[in-house]
């Protein structure tokens, strides 16, 4: 799950060009509560739902706790926050790498049956953490799933294209995301929110997972922002008036001088 600076409030950057994380409100990113979601759906749905973990990880600043937090309130067995200030400025390369050691610890050096990722980032939406992670896991991935079903350790899913509907299929070990279409996310509620107090919640250091810290960072970065301008103030609108009967023409063409016709 990624923490992101939330879509609503007014982003900043900061002086290095990256952007301002701790300035503004953080959330778990929309788009990772679907894999929460389908995640707690796939434990549900298991011959043996006791036998199975869910476990939610994220790499973020100290605040980024509040991610995994949620994910605990919404059914999550257990968290771990991997928090470390070399990691400030990771591009999608470095950050695969660190979550990729997280993983590796949590499944004790063994593979974990099952990574479920969302589709994309809110804030960088590269879409590209997914797959870049089973590559460093050497496993499968089956991506950008609609729809999810399982038995056993097989997984089918439903990926909806421009002009077609696919359907693939992997045996775990495998790395999974999953787009918006595949289900509502749920609400904690009450009872997950005061049981979520005391589910067990692990902090990590790149130390931790034996990584250098010159293997992430900002000076390490495979992307560069070198230049931002800050959006414009919206502009007041114009207003077609219809006294003469002419209004009709008068909005064709102010749509065409805009190119929308």
């Amino acid at each position: 799950m990624k923490y992101v600076p939330d879509a609503t409030a007014d982003r900043q950057f900061e002086s290095d060009n990256t952007v301002d994380r701790e300035g503004v409100d953080g959330l778990l990113s929309e788009l990772d509560e679907y894999a929460v979601e389908q995640a707690l759906q796939l434990k549900e749905k298991a011959e043996d739902p006791e036998s199975v973990t869910v476990t939610a990880l994220t790499v973020a600043p100290e605040s980024g706790v509040d991610a995994v937090r949620k994910a605990l309130q919404m059914g999550a067995d257990q968290g771990v926050h991997v928090s470390d200030e070399g990691i400030a400025g990771s591009d999608a390369v470095a950050t695969s790498l660190v979550l990729a050691k997280a993983l590796d610890k949590i499944g004790e050096g063994g593979a974990v049956d099952l990574v479920v990722c969302g589709m994309a980032s809110t804030d960088g939406s590269m879409s590209v953490v997914p797959a870049m992670l089973a590559e460093r896991l050497d496993l499968p991935q089956v991506t950008l799933a609609s729809v999810i079903e399982s038995q056993g350790d097989q997984v089918r899913i439903k990926r909806d294209g421009d002009t077609a509907t696919e359907v693939i299929g992997a045996t775990m070990p495998l790395v999974l995301s999953v787009t918006d279409q595949s289900g509502e996310a749920r609400y904690p509620s009450f009872k997950g929110i005061m049981a979520a107090k005391k589910k067990p919640l692990e902090t990590y250091s790149l130390g931790d997972l034996g990584v250098d810290a010159d293997q992430v960072g900002l000076s390490v970065a495979w992307t560069e922002v070198q230049e931002t301008t800050a959006r414009p103030p919206r502009s007041a609108g114009e207003i077609v008036t219809d006294e003469d009967g002419s209004g009709a023409a008068a909005l064709v063409d102010f749509l065409a001088s805009k190119k929308f016709i």
